[in-house]
């Protein structure tokens, strides 16, 4: 259940696209906080706050911050009522939570791109790379354009993880890199609302005009040990979406020799249920050439089972190490960066380079 705090804030510490980080006082000291200007207002020094302190309660790595749910004593205007805004859309998300925000759809009837949508109904043979976590993003993008600087990137984010595509600073830090995010689901705050991630996927082919595009669910996924229950069991989903929409699928596998739980080390059992149970039509595996050969010989093992449906590709990593350290955001998935974790983004930048070889 919600954990209740009210407090002042004492200083805005830093902000980025869509999300200020606070210092607030409480009875019981100081926390970080963390708001959304969009859903609250923009908090200042000296606002009470009311907060939702049960992540930082539970000492969350990602998520780790109160939450400010509102502003009491100086509530933000009303959004416009016509037009085409944003906030004139009919889309509701984070359904039936106090802070559900409605947004406009990009294939509504407002929407500028309602045309272009209506129409929409094949991928035309764009890759789509997914991937089971928010932080192999940065290094798919790096592998792509590795090889095809000019190729335009679109992120489709799902809403397994974090619901405010504004929680990500690796969002943030990307935003020239990338033509746009599309937020499908229960997510929001990209540059185009979905409700679907078929309509992610369209949007993203034709309104933004990708060349690839990337699917991942947002910071903070959801994983409970158990053969099913974790948040990225929908990328198998995105893989049979993909092929109905007549893309072409691409799986950056979630591989590790750095991860100290054993059901994450080789191939981690969340990429074998989603591409060996989940997707029901042929994607591409992608394997980098030159893993250490312990865990080259692990992954073989692990991947065996699923080349009767897939496809297991080989793609040699020349120039992808360059290409990784030369992200403008820093790389870190699970606390751990690229020499803690090299198989894990080597292996994210070759899905990403293979990706680049199927453009269109």
């Amino acid at each position: 259940m919600v954990r209740w705090r009210s407090g002042t804030v004492t200083t805005v510490r830093r902000e980025w696209r869509g999300a200020l980080e606070l210092d607030v006082t409480t009875d019981e000291g100081t926390v970080r906080a963390l708001a959304y200007p969009e859903l609250t207002g923009a908090p200042a020094a000296g606002d009470r706050v009311l907060l939702n302190v049960g992540a930082l309660v539970m000492g969350l790595g990602t998520g780790g911050y109160a939450l400010v749910v509102a502003l009491p004593d100086r509530l933000p205007a009303d959004p416009p009522e016509s037009g085409t805004d944003r906030d004139s859309g009919h889309l509701v998300k984070a359904r039936y939570t106090p802070l559900q925000p409605i947004l406009l759809g990009v294939d509504e009837e407002a929407s500028p791109h309602r045309e272009v949508m209506a129409r929409a109904d094949s991928l035309d043979g764009m890759p789509v790379v997914t991937a089971d976590l928010h932080s192999a993003l940065p290094a798919i993008l790096a592998g792509i354009h590795a090889d095809r600087p000019d190729a335009r990137v679109a992120y489709v984010m799902t809403d397994g993880g974090a619901l405010p595509a504004w929680f990500s600073r690796t969002l943030d830090g990307l935003r020239d890199r990338l033509a746009g995010t599309v937020t499908t689901g229960q997510a929001f705050g990209g540059d185009l609302e979905a409700s679907t991630v078929h309509t992610g996927l369209l949007a993203a082919r034709h309104v933004l005009g990708a060349d690839v595009t990337i699917v991942a669910q947002g910071p903070g996924n959801l994983g409970t040990g158990t053969a099913w229950g974790f948040s990225g069991v929908a990328l198998g989903e995105t893989i049979n979406a993909t092929v109905a929409l007549r893309g072409a699928p691409v799986a950056s596998l979630r591989i590790s020799d750095g991860d100290g739980r054993p059901r994450h080390r080789g191939v981690s059992h969340h990429s074998l249920t989603a591409y060996g149970r989940v997707a029901l039509v042929p994607a591409d595996l992608v394997i980098p050439d030159d893993l250490p050969v312990d865990l080259a010989k692990e992954v073989e093992a692990d991947l065996a089972p699923l080349a009767e449906l897939h496809r297991l590709v080989r793609v040699p990593t020349a120039g992808l190490d360059a290409a990784l350290e030369a992200s403008p955001v820093r790389l870190s998935t699970m606390g751990r960066g690229l020499a803690q974790d090299h198989a894990y983004f080597i292996t994210a930048a070759a899905a990403g380079r293979h990706a680049a070889t199927l453009i269109v």
